[in-house]
C-alpha cells in the first residue's frame, strides 16, 4: 500500500503543510499517526482530493468548445553542431538575441539560454530568495544589464516597469515557466487554482512586447487536464495573439542532464516560421548518470560558500540510510521521498524537497544543495542565495540548465530563418 507523509501530500496537492494538518485535525483528511508522524494512505488521499474538487466553480477553462488541440506535430532539429559552445563559461559568446524570463525562479532556464548565447535583458520573479540568486549570478557575477528585483507579475506597475526597462531593445524571445502546482499530475490539478491562470499574465506581456518567439514550460500533467482542454486553450489564446504553437514533452536526460525530468515545452512564433524542438543528443544507453553528475563532490568537505551543506544525521539514521538498497526508499512505499537513486543511472526527479528526497548512493547522508544543483545541470559557479531550505526550494523548482540550453539552440536556429528572410 502506498503511503504518504504530510510533506508528500503538501507537495502533491500544492497546499501548505499547515493546511494539510488543519484538514487532518478537522477530519477532512484521514491519517494514521505513527509515533510523532502522520501517514496518509493513497486511498484516503484520493478521497480527500475528490471531496475538495469542484471543477465547475470559477473555472476559467469552462468555456465554449476549444478547438485546435496540439497533436505533437514536432519539428525536430539537430543541435549537436552548436552544443560545444558555452555562453555561460565564456561570456563573450553571444548570438545577438535577447530574451526576457518570466516566473524566472533562480534562473535555470535563463542559465541554459545564456549557455546557448542569448542575452538576458529582463526577468520577473516573486520569491525574494530566488531573485537574490538571479541577481547574484546574472548581474553581479556575469555582468548582464538587468533590472532584477522582487516583483509580482500580476501588478500593472510591474508590467509597465518591465516594458520601460526593455524599451528600444529588440526582444527576440520571451520564456516563462508559469507556476505549475495546479497542473501537476502528482497533485489534484484543481482547475480553480488561481495559479492555473497565471499564464494569462504572461500572454498579456507577450501581446504588448511582441517577441519573435515564445517558449512556455510546464509539467506533463497540464496535457491531460480536462481532457486536453487546458492545453488547447493555451494554444488557441496564443494563436489569437498571432503565435502558432508546437508542443511536446522533452526529457532532460536526453540533453545530458543526470536526471529523469520530463517537461512539456510549448514553442511559438509570430512570423509563420517553423517552431523547432531540439532533437535528443543522448539516448538511454549513454545517459549521464547520477554518479557522473556528483562524483567530484565525494571527497570535498562541507563548504557553505558553494552550497555544499551537509544535513546532520544521527548515528542511527546514518546506519539506516547506508542500508537502503539503490533504487529504493528509506521508508518503503513512501512515494519518491528519501529515495536512493542508483549510482550508474540518471537520478529520479529532483523536487522541492527540503533535503528529504534524495539519498546519496555511496555516503550515509542525503545529497547537499550543491549536489542537487549538479543533478539539475547547474554550473558549479552558479551559487544559490538564502538559507539551505530556500536553496533546496529554488533548485527543486528550476528548469535544468542543459535542457534550457537545448531549447535555446533550437530557438536560435528558428531565429536564423527570420534573419535569412530579411
Amino acid at each position: 500500500m502506498e503511503i504518504y507523509s504530510i510533506a508528500d501530500v503538501a507537495e502533491m496537492s500544492g497546499q501548505s503543510q499547515k493546511t494539510i494538518r488543519r484538514h487532518i485535525a478537522a477530519g477532512k483528511l484521514k491519517a494514521e499517526k505513527i509515533g510523532n508522524c502522520y501517514r496518509i494512505s493513497k486511498e484516503n488521499y484520493n478521497k480527500w482530493l475528490m471531496s475538495d474538487l469542484d471543477p465547475e466553480k470559477d473555472n476559467i477553462f469552462n468555456e465554449a468548445i476549444v478547438e485546435g488541440q496540439g497533436s505533437d506535430a514536432v519539428n525536430w532539429i539537430d543541435i549537436t553542431d552548436s552544443w560545444v559552445f558555452d555562453g555561460w563559461s565564456n561570456i563573450n559568446y553571444r548570438n545577438g538575441f535577447n530574451f526576457i524570463d518570466l516566473f524566472s525562479g533562480a534562473g535555470g532556464l535563463s542559465c541554459g539560454l545564456t549557455m546557448a548565447g542569448f542575452t538576458p535583458v529582463g526577468s520577473v520573479e516573486i520569491m525574494p530568495e530566488a531573485v537574490a540568486t538571479y541577481k547574484y549570478n546574472f548581474v553581479e557575477q556575469k555582468g548582464f544589464n538587468e533590472n532584477v528585483q522582487t516583483r509580482d507579475i500580476r501588478e500593472a506597475s510591474v508590467k509597465q516597469e518591465l516594458y520601460d526597462s526593455v524599451a528600444g531593445k529588440h526582444i527576440h524571445l520571451i520564456v516563462g515557466g508559469f507556476p505549475c502546482q495546479g497542473f501537476s499530475m502528482a497533485g489534484h490539478r484543481v482547475v480553480t487554482d488561481p495559479r492555473n491562470s497565471l499564464y494569462l499574465e504572461m500572454l498579456e506581456i507577450v501581446k504588448h512586447i511582441k517577441p519573435d518567439f515564445v517558449v512556455m514550460e510546464n509539467v506533463e500533467g497540464l496535457r491531460s487536464m480536462l481532457d486536453g482542454k487546458v492545453e488547447a486553450k493555451i494554444i488557441n489564446d496564443y494563436k489569437e495573439a498571432g503565435y502558432d504553437i508546437n508542443v511536446t514533452v522533452l526529457n532532460s536526460a536526453d540533453y545530458g542532464v543526470p536526471q529523469i525530468r520530463k517537461r512539456v515545452i510549448f514553442i511559438g512564433n509570430r512570423h509563420g516560421l517553423k517552431n523547432y524542438h531540439p532533437k535528443p543528443i543522448f539516448s538511454p544507453e549513454n545517459y549521464v548518470t547520477l554518479g557522473e553528475g556528483i562524483k567530484r563532490f565525494m571527497s570535498i568537505p562541507e563548504n557553505k560558500q558553494i552550497n555544499h551543506i551537509f544535513t546532520r544525521h544521527s548515528e542511527k539514521m546514518m546506519e539506516q540510510i547506508a542500508a537502503v538498497p539503490e533504487g529504493q526508499s528509506l521508508y518503503g512505499n513512501y512515494s519518491d521521498a528519501w529515495k536512493k537513486s542508483p549510482w550508474d543511472k540518471p537520478s529520479c526527479t529532483v523536487k522541492e524537497n527540503h533535503g528529504g528526497v534524495n539519498i546519496h548512493p555511496k555516503l550515509p547522508r542525503v545529497l547537499t544543495p550543491r549536489e542537487l544543483a549538479a543533478l539539475q545541470s547547474f554550473p558549479d559557479d552558479f551559487i544559490f542565495q538564502g538559507s539551505k531550505k530556500w536553496q533546496l526550494v529554488q533548485i527543486g523548482n528550476a528548469v535544468p540548465a542543459l535542457l534550457g540550453k537545448a531549447i535555446g539552440i533550437a530557438i536560435m536556429k528558428g531565429l536564423s530563418q527570420l534573419e535569412e528572410n530579411e
